[in-house]
């Protein structure tokens, strides 16, 4: 009893044998989260580890997309203070680099002809597709141009379902390179994120086919806008391969805080000054 009384004065408890086991997990853990109080609904949130996606699990939801964008209820990650962020970043942003994006609009008219802008369908928050903005730094036919370099070049297929990406792409015109490199050519999702198709940080904007990559975390994916930019884009960019993609993209979303978003966009400013590691 005057043990159990001490205790009870200091605040010291004894430690079990228990305590320097490790949780057992499968995956390989790349954000370890400082110790939290336990939450209301008694789960752990200490560790989260992420395993391989399965492109198995994510079957059911991709055969019932757009029922799952109309069916969704919840707020976009983050709620409303993330989108206040959202919105003064984006607006302060796209005043500053008015001047810049004339600039670029003009020189993509004279050097290519065609439109400065153009829009391609993504997937969104809950599923929803959106036309995501850029400035065109590929070819008029690009199309045409992309399937017969690889009916040329078979070898490079592989590369293209792996990563969506491709090395010395030909449909790239030299503007849209440096373009690519600078990150400039995505400056017109400014206005996606004022519109509230996008957020400033969050995964990458991707398209349909790519949902059946991130498996039994699509889920993650769907809980949040797409960013401008993201922790894969701070990260090494088109170094990373694209399980470790999914892997940033779903830890994000479990650890996502103001301060996180902070973080990320400071470390924007010196990623695309890296122009090696850009797309």
């Amino acid at each position: 009893m005057e043990e159990c009384r001490e205790q009870f004065r200091t605040g010291y408890r004894p430690m079990t044998t228990n305590a320097f086991e490790k949780p057992s997990h499968q995956g390989t853990p790349i954000w370890v989260q400082p110790f939290l109080p336990e939450p209301a609904d008694s789960r752990a949130a200490v560790l989260h580890a992420v395993a391989a996606p399965d492109p198995g699990n994510a079957g059911a939801v991709l055969a019932d997309l757009s029922s799952l964008a109309a069916g969704t209820t919840n707020p976009p990650l983050g709620g409303l203070l993330k989108r206040i962020m959202d919105l003064a970043i984006a607006i302060t942003a796209l005043v500053v680099a008015a001047p810049v994006m004339i600039v670029v609009a003009l020189l993509i008219r004279i050097t290519a002809g065609g439109p400065a802008v153009f829009s391609h369908s993504r997937v969104g928050f809950g599923g929803k597709p959106f036309n995501c903005y850029k400035f065109r730094s590929m070819v008029a036919n690009s199309e045409e141009v992309f399937k017969t370099y690889l009916e040329a070049n078979p070898h490079l297929s592989a590369e293209w379902e792996e990563t969506h990406k491709i090395r010395d792409d030909p449909r790239v015109t030299t503007l849209g390179r440096i373009l690519r490199k600078s990150s400039l050519d995505e400056l017109p999702q400014l206005f996606n994120i004022i519109r509230g198709d996008m957020s400033c940080v969050g995964p990458r904007p991707i398209v349909k086919d790519e949902l059946k990559r991130y498996g039994d975390h699509l889920q993650e994916y769907l809980r949040t806008r797409p960013g401008l930019t993201g922790l894969w884009q701070v990260s090494g960019r088109s170094s990373v391969d694209y399980a470790s993609r999914v892997a940033m993209d779903t830890q994000y979303v479990r650890n996502w805080s103001v301060w996180l978003d902070l973080v990320i966009l400071f470390r924007t400013i010196f990623a695309v000054m890296r122009f090696d590691r850009a797309s």
